[in-house]
């Protein structure tokens, strides 16, 4: 028989503790084993960062931080991310709050080191990456009710699992069940607008509000089977699972909050200056083909003339989604099978479908340029005579009009991804000493993305143009010229469909052995792993022709494909040297060794090591140190994609009446005398960027060094304080747009990045922007210290804390130019995601020992600082964020429970940020609460 029980971390204490967040690196007590001559055997486990088996996981040098089946069922939460995104370690990435721009995936950002720098795992392997607009893992494939655990190690593993793992890996441990479940829930959100200052904002305004309770909406509805048993006399086990989810679109007028858009100050209700009647650039041109004229902002009055811009604008944001609407499913099956001890054949299947859809605001011609003759007969009288006044002589017009198609409907764009994954392996007993494993997987991702109702270019220059349009079978007449002139009718021939489509796949072969060498110190034997790894990963984007002639005026820019193939060969071996053993100052004091050697097709060889020192000095106390060196290869998209236009939000420094540079230091940017003080900021805190990849990159190297202590002040109490310091050099990335204006306009470099337009603008039309493609440039330096501590009181009472402090999370853009340098901890910035110096997790659990239990959970979010004079409102409203959380759970007829709570019982509003620092609707969507209290109730029915 395979006697042994390959385990991850283990999953409850000693005492029966089930916290939220285990004490990171802690093995907790099992039940023993026992051999077919009914002697005791050992537990054995493998925890995540090691592929070593061990007989008590205290070896792990790096912090392990585990999530249980329970605690996941406690937050109510149907989609994994937003579970995880409490967890201190962890930034939201891609998330159900995001729209304009979404990825349709749910990503996991470790430390805010960027999600291609998290390497995600289901049951120890690689999980696929991949969509339209993104490489990183879509966690939303991954069945939350078939979760055992997750477990989260923050300190590097490379030299264990490959590039990917230079913040750390996400390991999801999935469930095998004997017997069926079946599970049905609800949940939705509530909210009281009861927010002064935005409703006061929007009186000034006359924008209309929600009041009062917003009633439940937001809701979501999920189903889920599973089932499982053992065959064969025991030899076998078979587990299958589908589930089924629902999540309901919320659009921002749904909240007082966000019901106007915030302009960069964050003191008024603004928008885009692409409004319902529109407003011009316009310049005449004369018989020589030169632009003259003035380059101001006139305005449709409402006899059809020109007049000065007064801040006319369109407040956007009611029809965007707050939260996306999403439906969802997953299937798959588990099953091994002992043919004897040295042969288990295994297999696990998943498939998923995830649908979602991202709306934003009505599309328009956003200043997209257009051009006429003087003789336009679509011009009215009143037009014209203004064209006449403001450019006498005009042979011609070049027009840059901002009209919203509110005649036509938002734009939306329906984002579609699916997946399938399938591991097929064989492990098994060489001896009593060594096992083995083998598997290949291969899985696969595809993912489409079809934009609607988006204004097509070439239709909208067609039927602005009078004696064309009627030239045109079929074309009906744009009145853009005409103050209320356009009809639905007008607005309904004119949008298209852009369609783009997907494929990823990764395809992997492993084989290694572990075991005992029979030899080492007298502390005992070493336990040594190694093996061979193939990896390679296809990735490939195809964009149709208005994709790629970037042809809507609201897709942002052109849109090309990616292609290509990373591959890798790796031979891998860890090591676990006992050093000392029963000492009085050494309890066990063990060295941790691991290397991996990888060939990459695209960047060639490389090494990673690892090296850790675990000392269990007395009872009370274990220290653990560790190295990680770490080796990230540049993905597919990072080598290969196209450059294209592109949006990036923030500020213009050299924008507005009164620019943050001096005249001469705006020179530097591309400013003219004549302009400064009269270039245009966009009122929507979207500039032009160009972006894509960069097939010279080479890899980015990472050094992690971790040093923790654990204590065990008594039997029902643990604490464990960890300090890390990553530091990344070469990193894979772009130079910023914000970090280019600053280096030219102070430094007078980098200015070739920047390509100012008309009027020195850099958000108009596709003629104006700053180069931000990627390069191997710059350095990241983050450290910090993560706390845990869980704690039992009697047999009742259960309390734990998880927490961590951010020290330094410095970023040096140009290695040769400290300069350059900006640290995030503490701050918020229009380059700094918010992160707060501290962050914590802590809850209470009451449990009856029989048929309720009930538990208070407290999340708290540190004061950021905000770092820039834009924003007027940030630092008053970026204070310390308190959510508390409280669930029960009834538990009846033996085997079968209900699960129900309220997340944000207070209701606390997210804060409200101007829109060079929010990510949707006013705030930082995903990190803070969004939409209000979350009501939710599940129940489980066993068999």
């Amino acid at each position: 028989m395979y006697r042994k029980k390959h385990l991850s971390l283990a999953v409850s204490t000693a005492l029966g503790l089930s916290t939220f967040m285990m004490i990171p690196g802690q093995v907790m007590a099992q039940d023993q084993l026992v051999d077919e001559e009914g002697g005791e055997m050992l537990e054995e486990v493998i925890v995540t960062g090691s592929r070593l088996i061990s007989q008590d996981g205290f070896g792990q040098t790096s912090p392990v931080t585990v999530v249980g089946m329970d605690d996941i069922s406690s937050y109510g939460l149907t989609r994994i991310e937003d579970v995880l995104s409490n967890l201190p370690q962890i930034e939201a990435s891609n998330v159900a709050f995001d729209s304009n721009g979404a990825t349709g995936t749910a990503s996991i950002d470790l430390r805010g080191l960027g999600a291609q720098r998290t390497l995600v795992l289901i049951n120890g392997r690689r999980v696929q990456p991949g969509g339209i607009n993104t490489e990183a893992v879509d966690v939303n494939q991954i069945p939350t009710s078939m979760i055992e655990r997750v477990e989260v190690l923050t300190g590097g593993a490379s030299a264990t699992y490959g590039a990917d793992a230079v913040a750390g890996v996400v390991n999801f441990i999935m469930r095998r069940i004997n017997g069926v479940e079946f599970s049905a829930g609800i949940s939705a959100y509530q909210h009281d607008n009861d927010n002064k200052y935005m409703q006061g904002l929007m009186d000034n305004a006359g924008y209309p509000y929600p009041t009062g309770s917003s009633g439940f909406d937001g809701s979501a509805y999920n189903i889920e089977l599973a089932f499982g048993s053992d065959f064969a006399d025991g030899k076998g086990n078979a587990t299958a699972f589908v589930t089924w989810r629902n999540n309901a679109a919320l659009l921002q007028e749904a909240r007082d909050y966000s019901s106007c858009a915030l302009g960069g100050s964050g003191l008024s209700c603004s928008g885009s200056a692409t409004a319902e009647n529109p407003n011009f650039y316009i310049y005449g041109v004369d018989a020589n083909g030169d632009y003259f004229g003035d380059g101001n902002l006139y305005t449709l009055q409402p006899d059809s003339s020109l007049g000065p811009y007064t801040g006319n604008t369109f407040n956007f944001n009611p029809i965007n989604f707050y939260m996306r609407p999403q439906t969802s499913w997953t299937a798959g099956a588990f099953a091994d099978y002992e043919i004897n001890e040295s042969a288990v054949v295994y297999t696990e299947i998943m498939l998923a479908n995830n649908e979602t859809n991202g709306q934003i605001a009505y599309s328009g011609t956003f200043f997209n340029p257009l051009s006429y003759t003087a003789n336009n007969t679509l011009f009215p009288a009143a037009f014209k005579a203004s064209l006449d006044e403001l450019f006498p002589g005009a042979e011609s017009y070049a027009m840059y009009p901002a009209k919203r198609n509110v005649e036509g409907g938002p734009r939306q764009d329906d984002l579609s991804y699916s997946s399938f994954r399938v591991v097929a392996g064989i492990k098994g007993i060489i001896n009593d000493d060594w096992d083995y494993d083998a598997s290949y997987q291969h899985s696969q991702a595809n993912s489409s993305s079809f934009y609607l109702n988006d204004l097509y270019g070439p239709f909208v220059q067609q039927a602005t143009e009078g004696e064309v349009c009627a030239a045109t079978p079929g074309c009906i007449p744009y009145q853009l010229f005409t103050y209320n002139g356009i009809t639905p009718e007008q607005a309904a021939g004119l949008s298209a469909t852009a369609g783009a489509k997907n494929r990823t796949s990764l395809d992997i072969f492993e084989a290694f052995v572990t075991g005992d060498t029979g030899f080492g110190l007298a502390a005992g034997n070493i336990m040594m792993a190694g093996g061979y790894q193939w990896i390679q990963t296809k990735y490939d984007s195809i964009f149709d022709n208005i994709y790629a002639g970037g042809l809507l005026y609201g897709q942002g820019g052109p849109r090309a494909d990616v292609g290509g193939t990373v591959r890798a060969n790796q031979l891998f071996v860890e090591g676990s040297v006992p050093l000392l053993a029963d000492e009085a100052f050494a309890q066990n004091l063990t060295l941790d060794l691991a290397y991996r050697w990888s060939d990459y097709n695209t960047t060639g060889t490389n090494s990673t090591y690892r090296v850790g020192i675990d000392w269990q000095v007395i009872d009370l106390l274990r220290v653990r140190t560790g190295f990680n060196r770490a080796v990230r290869a540049p993905s597919v998209a990072e080598l290969f994609s196209p450059s294209n236009l592109g949006l990036w939000s923030g500020v213009d420094p050299c924008a507005g009446p009164t620019p943050v540079y001096t005249q001469a230091q705006c020179a530097n940017t591309g400013v003219t005398a004549a302009q400064y003080g009269n270039v245009g900021a966009s009122p929507a805190g979207q500039y032009n960027g160009i972006f894509g990849g960069n097939p010279d990159v080479d890899v980015e190297t990472a050094d992690t060094w971790t040093f923790g202590v654990v204590l065990n002040p008594m039997d029902t109490m643990q604490f464990s304080v960890d300090y890390w310091d990553i530091d990344i050099q070469d990193t894979i990335t772009n130079i910023t747009a914000p970090t280019s204006l600053k280096q030219c306009a102070l430094f007078n470099s980098l200015c070739d990045n920047i390509n100012r337009g008309f009027g020195g603008n850099l958000w108009i039309g596709q003629t104006s922007w700053v180069v931000a493609t990627n390069q191997n440039i710059g350095s990241q330096h983050w450290r910090g210290i993560d706390l845990a501590w869980a704690y039992s009181l009697g047999t009742n009472w259960n309390f734990d804390l998880i927490g961590t402090y951010t020290l330094e999370k410095e970023t040096v853009p140009l290695p040769d130019d400290p300069d350059s340098a900006y640290d995030c901890a503490g701050v918020i910035s229009d380059i700094c995601y918010p992160n707060p110096d501290w962050r914590h997790v802590a809850s209470a659990t009451y449990d009856s020992n029989a048929w309720w239990a009930v538990t208070a959970r407290w999340r708290y979010l540190g004061s950021v600082d905000y770092e820039g004079s834009t924003d007027r409102i940030a630092n008053d409203n970026l204070g310390s964020q308190n959510y508390i959380d409280l669930n029960g759970v009834i538990r009846f007829m033996d085997t079968n429970d209900v699960v129900f709570g309220v997340n944000n019982v207070f209701d606390e509003d997210p804060p409200m940020l101007g829109n060079t620092l929010s990510t949707n609707g006013n705030t930082v969507v995903g990190f803070y609460d969004t939409l209000g209290r979350y009501f939710f109730a599940d129940v489980t029915f066993r068999w």
